[in-house]
């Protein structure tokens, strides 16, 4: 009997692989299911099936044992999600490392050469490998996981080529934090003839490293030496390939602590790339530093031919013998058309040889349109140039040893910085100077003569703008002592050359820092949000209101910021902002954005708020995919934080507000979906026991307005009610309030919730996205608050305190009125569609000024 069972287990473990032991090898037909892990001999890594963020389908990665991270360093299947914990990694008996869901292959290594006696093993520096038993070489892996990376770049891990095989090796982002598959941006080894590094975006360059000099890339001219890590840029020969390079590529160790956790990765939110080390007082990731670093390390900042300098301000000016393509645009601090030659080269023309100006400390140009040659000296090269009407720059490639080898450039010269200590010098070809020996003398008596009339003419010139501007004094006083002080700004501007005598002029830069001075608010200089916004670049804007364009960006020091820039088309203006400003500078509540200063310069206006990661509510829920992401629970929280701001505005600030613009859109999000109320450039405020008031000039947006606010222009804390009763049929419904198509009839949000309540229907209002994990008798409760919030009479509606006491109850509420909407119908022969219960939105209208009858 003994005998018998013991053949029995013989015969089951030859039949059955075996399973993963706690160890960080995977022999032949063993296999890692989901919820086993391998892990590295030191427990330095692991590797596993995961799910990022908010997630559901699993993917296999690589991740630090022992730190905190929502991330993994490394994704194999990015592209092929697995649906289901059904996923299985497996090293078969032919020695293939594949990744199967059920009977399907999602995955398999792709072999240099195949391995006799294999092995997978997850190395100490988290490197993946396919290997001969015993072989450590790893010049003789069958695979690595380090030869196909994802986002992140560990110390140790090559970026860049081998050209025996025509293997790339480069970074690509994650889609999003859920989505590791490849997104816009990417990291690799341009193969010019002068190579280097970009960052791209798409198809777009967003930032370059600058060509290796022999010592540093070009672009990095100013890191000093740090105690963690050095860096090193490698390109290898072979006699076999005749010396022509076999390998380029950049890698990174760590100088004295191989146990500092540190990596490199490319951060899709903020598109930049991030040294970051694991700090064990903090137990989280701590940024290092950043890359681009600063406003002139993004790609072409300055355009063609021109050189930025961040300490300047502007920081872009034309190299020497250039000029601005357009003036205007470059007055205005846009320089992306860059600079060009007011006076042709002159090249093959002996009397009007070209020479070149050396410029030290750069980070020389775009290296696409290049010529390389390692083995000549710098009088050669410049030769070369000379000799080549098309040169238009020529540097030594390797600055080591006094410098050798020779580059040239071809065409506009772009992306060039200055540092204020390099080693790096270029020489650029400029046209030739005008002559001081030829013709001297008779140049000379022209020029006394130019000189005579110049001076001569600016004389009768100052004279006649003195006359002038007596004048215009004189007459503008009669002006103002003449006419009725209510009068004076109906007078036409442009009668007697008084077209800079509108009132908003008269609100200086000064007039307006007196009255925000005791404010306690710190004053941003105009170079540091340029800086922070990349010179408010198409890449940094998020959003755009009525007040003008809202950009994202980042401090010297890491903070990320929302920069709303007052538009000068915009309908609003000086007030708006002072009001704004004077405002939020006096809130302080979990629930409404903060505001971290503001910016005065020129014609500029800014505000500087903390930035909120998740953007705008209206970005959610009316969005069918993202809309998935905030199941019911998220949206009730939601719910109650934009309740508990409007109330605190109402009833618990300084000063009674009333916002006048509350909608989806002036509602963000933080990281933790938290939600706060921002904009109050159109907010009213009043003082004691103040609660309305009336206005000529209606702001706000339609869809939003309470009825007595549009048409009579009487607003109230009343009108916030109505604007948040709407806002809370929008988060239940993820359609917007205006133009909704039912029956024969056009309502907007409010009607058609008003129909179903009178059907007893209203659960036709949820949203599909939401419909798994509502609480009906929540959603209920919010939809029956919403309609006594929307009722037509403001003293009908509820106060917001009455609301969050509602919200947050079981009492039996009363019946609402009819609120304040307008159906209109249309007969069935008309173009607007008429299928049951189909609902669409247009767009909502924002509008500055309305005239209330």
């Amino acid at each position: 009997m003994e005998i018998f069972s013991f053949l029995i287990f013989i015969v089951s473990y030859m039949l059955v692989p075996s399973l993963k032991i706690s160890a960080a090898t995977l022999s032949v037909s063993q296999y890692v299911t989901d919820g086993e892990t391998l892990v590295s001999n030191s427990g330095v890594f692991e590797l596993g099936f995961f799910s990022p963020g908010k997630s559901t389908k699993r993917y296999l990665g690589i991740w630090y044992k022992n730190i905190t991270s929502d991330r993994a360093v490394w994704v194999l299947n990015r592209e092929n999600p697995i649906n289901d914990s059904s996923g299985i990694l497996t090293l078969s008996t032919t020695g293939n490392l594949e990744l199967r869901q059920n009977d399907s292959v999602v995955w398999s290594a792709n072999y240099k050469e195949e391995a006799q006696n294999p092995v997978a093993e997850l190395l100490d520096t988290g490197n993946f490998v396919v290997r001969n038993e015993g072989d450590t070489d790893p010049e003789t892996y069958s695979w690595q996981s380090f030869d196909y990376p994802s986002d992140t770049l560990l110390p140790g891990m090559k970026l860049g080529w081998d050209l025996r095989t025509g293997l790339e090796r480069k970074l690509t982002s994650w889609k999003s934090p859920d989505d590791p598959s490849a997104g816009d941006f990417s990291w690799g080894l341009m193969l010019h003839n002068y190579p280097e590094f970009y960052l791209m975006n798409g198809t777009h360059k967003y930032y370059r490293t600058g060509p290796w000099n022999g010592l540093h890339f070009s672009g990095s001219s100013n890191r000093t030496l740090n105690p963690l890590y050095e860096f090193k840029y490698v390109t290898t020969n072979d006699l076999i390939y005749a010396s022509n390079k076999v390998e380029m590529f950049y890698s990174f160790s760590l100088i004295k602590n191989s146990s500092i956790v540190m990596i490199v990765n490319i951060n899709e939110t903020m598109s930049d790339i991030r040294t970051q080390v694991w700090s064990e007082v903090r137990q989280k990731l701590l940024i290092y530093e950043t890359t681009p670093r600063d406003y002139c390390d993004v790609y072409a900042v300055c355009g063609a031919n021109a050189n930025c300098r961040i300490t300047d301000a502007p920081a872009c000016n034309c190299l020497e013998g250039f000029k601005p393509k357009s003036p205007q645009e470059w007055s205005s601090m846009d320089w992306s058309q860059g600079c060009v030659r007011p006076k042709p080269l002159s090249c093959e023309e002996i009397d009007y040889m070209d020479h070149f100006v050396k410029y030290v400390g750069l980070k020389v140009p775009d290296t696409t349109y290049t010529w390389l040659d390692e083995n000549i000296n710098l009088e050669e090269c410049r030769l070369k140039c000379f000799n080549n009407c098309s040169c238009m720059a020529f540097a030594n490639s390797d600055i080591r040893g006094g410098g050798s080898g020779c580059v040239l450039w071809f065409g506009d010269l772009i992306d060039i910085r200055q540092y204020p200590t390099g080693e790096q010098d270029l020489y650029i070809r400029m046209p030739a100077k005008e002559s001081i020996n030829q013709e001297e003398h008779g140049h000379n008596s022209v020029k006394i003569i130019i000189a005579t009339t110049i001076a001569g003419i600016s004389g009768i010139l100052s004279f006649c703008i003195f006359v002038i501007y007596r004048v215009r004094r004189s007459i503008a006083g009669k002006l103002f002592t003449h006419i009725p002080a209510t009068k004076v700004m109906t007078v036409p501007f442009y009668i007697y050359g008084l077209e800079n005598l509108r009132p908003d002029n008269f609100k200086t830069k000064e007039n307006i820092e007196r009255q925000l001075k005791d404010l306690d608010l710190p004053l941003f200089d105009l170079l540091t949000i340029t800086a922070a916004t990349y010179n408010f670049s198409s890449n940094s804007k998020i959003g755009h209101g009525g007040f003008g364009p809202v950009y994202k960006g980042k401090l010297a020091d890491g903070q990320e910021i929302a920069v709303k820039r007052l538009s000068s088309s915009s309908g609003q203006g000086i007030t708006e902002f002072v009001t704004e400003v004077k405002l939020i500078a006096k809130l302080q509540h979990r629930n409404l954005v903060k505001l971290l200063g503001f910016c005065i310069k020129r014609q500029e206006k800014i505000l500087v708020y903390e930035y909120m990661v998740n953007g705008s509510l209206d970005s959610f829920i009316f969005d069918k995919i993202k809309g998935k992401f905030l199941d019911w629970p998220r949206r009730f929280h939601i719910i109650f934080g934009i309740a508990r701001g409007l109330l605190y505005l109402h009833q618990d600030s300084r000063l009674r507000i009333i916002h006048r613009d509350l909608k989806a859109s002036n509602v963000l999000l933080d990281e933790k979906l938290n939600p706060k109320i921002s904009d109050f450039g159109m907010a009213r405020a009043f003082g004691g026991d103040q609660t309305e008031g009336n206005t000529n000039r209606v702001v706000g947006t339609y869809g939003y307005m309470a009825p007595e606010y549009a048409v009579d222009g009487l607003f109230s804390i009343k009108s916030d009610v109505f604007s948040f009763g709407i806002l809370l049929l929008e988060i239940i419904c993820g359609n917007k309030n205006r133009a909704l198509c039912h029956g024969n009839q056009t309502l907007n949000l409010v009607g058609y919730a008003w129909t179903l309540w009178k059907e007893q229907n209203v659960l036709q209002l949820i949203d599909s996205s939401i419909k798994d994990s509502c609480v009906i008798p929540e959603v209920l409760r919010c939809i029956h608050v919403s309609l006594l919030c929307v009722q037509q009479y403001p003293e009908d509606r509820p106060s917001m305190t009455l609301v969050i006491q509602m919200l947050g109850s079981e009492t039996d509420l009363i019946e609402p009125k009819e609120p304040g909407f307008f159906p209109r119908r249309f007969s069935d022969e008309g173009n607007l569609s008429t299928i049951p219960n189909h609902m669409s939105s247009n767009e909502e209208l924002t509008i500055t000024s309305l005239n209330g009858r």
